[in-house]
């Protein structure tokens, strides 16, 4: 698949197939007002039932959450023993779920029939997709478990006529089903979407430090891992109750942009302070510095840290494990170079000393590869990332004078070569060119030569004017005086 065009699956036809993947159900709630409801239409489900459990996460309700008569066959109550909020929530149902396919869903949703059906058909023909459920938001009407279990549509139960629909349907519709999106994780925002049980845990789970956008955090790094979004129209499902954001929406959007702007460096309308340090940077500048003297180091990392795109980090790739602390000449080390640099820049926090760059530079979004002794322009980042981003291509390779070349890598587009080809054997760089793209370029561009100097021009002399007539009389006299008698 390219980018995020998953036009090349074909999914089963919803009630014309046989599942074999199971399914587990995780269900974050505190107090669980609607849990009941939810359970109801859980219970009610055209996926097997033997391939589907739910599990229900207790965070710290009191009293503690009492499972309904109404309920899934397969329902059982965990709780969370340290910690609280969603994040901590989730990632405690996961670890004590069994299913292949892990589908996340809140405890105030009512969801459709085929919902976990029209989720977990995508698994089914593809590893490394992220599915995505539909939801409007509803105020609660009177309504029964029994009542909830019995309807055969949604429609039976709301009046979804005026439903507010999630903005993120819009986004959707207009990028044909998230084909043609440029950021499809924006819309993977919760409380409905399946994934694999092995993606959940490559990715680390939620992070229990982020207590707004949870979801959008994670949806981002699964996108760094290389997932396809698919949504699925089929799966309805409505919210009860209106989203934080009518009620109250200054305080809603205040407190989620400092987790975000920190987790998220695509939100670069969210890094807008002058002179920051974010936790993630943009972009991360890979250098091999093994067999390189410490003036080279110095001026690369100097050139590094001063272009126009300063949200970065800069990797030292060489054998630091060589340097043991023990009894040694100090100047006449054979590691003299070496100690050096780590002297120079150990205590930098903008600074990694590693012996070998990781596979990708997840969750940072782009990464730099190039030369040590050509020191980039001040401008070279900044033109690259514009450029890849014009078209979203996968690698940008900039063929230098020498024959070397210098790259810019996605993240996404690196992660995905990874999943298609787990064990290698493959050139990433041919999967790549498949998935993502990749172009070449000249130097021209991004290591622009000097502007020539401007020409310096002599001014002419300014003639001296004429003097005036009280100043004429006066030379003459002083002329007179000096003559000679």
């Amino acid at each position: 698949m390219r980018q995020n065009d998953y036009s090349a699956l074909t999914p089963p036809r919803m009630g014309e197939w046989s599942p074999s993947l199971s399914v587990s159900v995780v269900v974050p709630a505190h107090d669980g007002p609607h849990l009941d409801l939810t359970l109801a239409a859980l219970a009610g489900q055209t996926y097997p039932e033997h391939l589907m459990e739910v599990v229900v996460v207790d965070d710290g309700s009191e009293p503690p959450i009492r499972l309904p008569e109404i309920r899934p066959v397969n329902t059982r109550v965990v709780r969370v023993t340290e910690g609280w909020g969603i994040s901590t929530a989730v990632n405690t149902g996961v670890k004590a779920a069994d299913g292949e396919i892990i589908q996340r869903l809140d405890a105030d949703m009512v969801a459709c029939r085929e919902h976990i059906e029209a989720l977990a058909r995508w698994h089914h023909v593809s590893d490394y997709v992220v599915s995505i459920g539909m939801k409007r938001f509803v105020e609660k009407p009177p309504l029964t478990p029994k009542q909830v279990h019995r309807a055969t549509s949604l429609g039976e139960l709301f009046d979804l006529a005026s439903a507010i629909p999630s903005s993120t349907e819009a986004t959707i519709e207009k990028t044909d089903g998230l084909r043609k999106s440029r950021n499809p994780y924006h819309v993977c925002t919760g409380p409905t979407f399946a994934l694999p049980r092995e993606v959940f845990h490559a990715v680390g789970g939620l992070d229990p430090h982020v207590l707004r956008g949870e979801d959008t955090e994670f949806a981002y790094r699964l996108a760094m891992h290389g997932v396809v979004f698919v949504p699925d129209q089929q799966a309805q499902a409505v919210h009860l109750g209106l989203p934080a954001q009518h009620r109250d929406r200054e305080r809603a959007v205040r407190v989620v942009e400092p987790f975000l702007a920190h987790r998220i460096p695509l939100r670069r309308d969210l890094r807008k302070d002058k002179g920051r340090r974010w936790l993630v940077p943009y972009v991360e500048i890979v250098l091999d510095v093994t067999d390189t003297s410490e003036a080279t180091v110095r001026q690369a990392v100097a050139a590094a840290l001063d272009g126009k795109l300063q949200d970065v980090v800069v990797t030292l790739v060489g054998p630091w494990s060589r340097l043991h602390e023990g009894r040694r000449s100090v100047l006449g080390d054979a590691c003299f170079e070496l100690r050096v640099m780590r002297e120079l820049y150990a205590h930098d926090d903008r600074i990694r000393l590693i012996d070998e760059a990781a596979p990708t530079p997840s969750p940072t979004p782009f990464r730099y590869v190039g030369p040590v002794d050509v020191p980039l322009h001040k401008a070279t980042l900044e033109r690259m990332v514009e450029s890849a981003q014009k078209d979203l291509t996968g690698v940008l390779v900039v063929d230098l004078p020498d024959g070397r070349t210098a790259r810019l890598e996605r993240t996404s587009a690196l992660a995905r070569a990874r999943l298609l080809a787990p064990h290698g054997g493959t050139d990433p760089d041919e999967i790549i060119e498949v998935t993502h793209g990749i172009r070449h370029e000249g130097p021209g561009r991004y290591w622009p030569a000097p502007a020539p100097p401007k020409p310096v021009s002599i001014p002419a002399p300014v003639p001296t004017p004429p003097p005036a007539a009280e100043e004429r009389t006066l030379l003459r006299r002083l002329k007179s005086a000096l003559r000679p008698n």
